[in-house]
């Protein structure tokens, strides 16, 4: 593989968050994958192209040969019911059957027939806890015994490359065991007021009405002893964590107006500078589904680092020496 020169697929592809970072590590996209007709608008505004459609759907044969697969697949429960019953019927069992029925068995199945040199899965932080951790066990099983990858993850906080708290999963592989090491970011100290539009039409100032609301219900879930508030931003500071749902109250990163004591939603514009969007990047979809997408998205500086990391260990073929080279 020529140095920057390497291709790779983007799976579970939303809005292109993880195209961008790969592009700009030096990578030439030669597939894509995304279900939503929304996602795919804003994807092809960007990209000029339209990804394929329900990955569940494409046969992994049909996916060209590529370096590194990428992608940040939902999280889903699995199911280990039934495999001992199998073993002692000498059934086959494997990957296939504990993943199957699950989006992570249609990567596990595109990398067992391409066999990429490496890859980069994205996922959140509960991941590691989900189902009292036998998901993260299945998953890390699945890609290290049964597709034999090198596998390494790390949980890491994306505020030390844009505003915002966001602690997400990343899931490394190789297909020779490597001396990888996830990056060590600096913290660019950015703060809120680096990210916010200088004039703000007034449909982004949330109606009396919902502001009451938000008021109310944080009121009574204080009193009932729970944890709901909505988040007051400090604009000299860093935000909560930005979700999907962020179309329905913004209640999560709200934004406090000098000369107005209602408070404001983000623009879809901030929205993508919080999630370290470029400015270049288009934005043709409703504002509900622009907080949508943004919610749903990856942090691009982010997953560039990681991204970089990944492409040094596969172009300088950083091979850990193991027991095997002994024997």
């Amino acid at each position: 593989m020529k140095k920057d020169a390497f291709t790779f697929i983007d799976l579970f592809a939303g809005i292109g968050g993880m195209r961008l970072a790969f592009e700009r590590a030096g990578g030439r996209c030669v597939f894509s994958s995304e279900w939503n007709k929304f996602s795919q608008q804003t994807y092809e505004a960007n990209f000029g192209e339209v990804p394929e459609g329900d990955i569940t759907n494409i046969n992994e044969n049909d996916i060209p040969d590529h370096d590194i697969l990428a992608g940040g697949f939902p999280c889903q429960p699995f199911s280990i019911a039934g495999v001992s019953k199998k073993q002692s019927l000498n059934r086959p069992h494997g990957f296939e059957d504990e993943t199957q029925g699950t989006l992570f068995f249609d990567i596990a199945r595109i990398l067992k027939a391409k066999r990429p040199k490496a890859f980069l899965l994205e996922n959140v932080k509960n991941l590691q806890s989900h189902d009292k951790g036998k998901t993260l066990k299945i998953i890390l099983k699945t890609l290290r015994d049964h597709l034999g990858y090198d596998v390494h993850y790390k949980i890491m906080d994306a505020k030390v490359v844009v505003p915002q708290h966001r602690e997400r999963i990343f899931i490394v592989g190789f297909s020779e065991p490597t001396e990888f090491s996830f990056p060590e970011i600096p913290d660019r100290k950015l703060i809120m007021h680096d990210i916010l539009e200088s004039k703000v039409d007034k449909k982004y100032t949330l109606t009396k009405g919902v502001w009451n609301a938000l008021q109310r219900h944080a009121a009574n879930s204080k009193a009932k002893g729970n944890g709901f508030g909505y988040g007051m931003t400090n604009l000299d500071g860093i935000s909560r964590t930005l979700s999907a749902r962020y179309y329905k109250d913004g209640s999560e990163v709200l934004i406090p107006q000098k000369n107005n004591p209602v408070p404001r939603r983000l623009t879809p514009r901030e929205c993508a500078r919080l999630m370290g969007f470029p400015e270049s990047f288009k934005i043709v979809v409703s504002d509900s589904q622009a907080y949508r997408q943004f919610g749903n998205a990856l942090v691009v500086p982010l997953v560039e680092e990681i991204a970089k990391s990944v492409v040094e260990c596969v172009q300088s073929k950083k091979r850990r020496i193991t027991i095997a080279d002994y024997t």
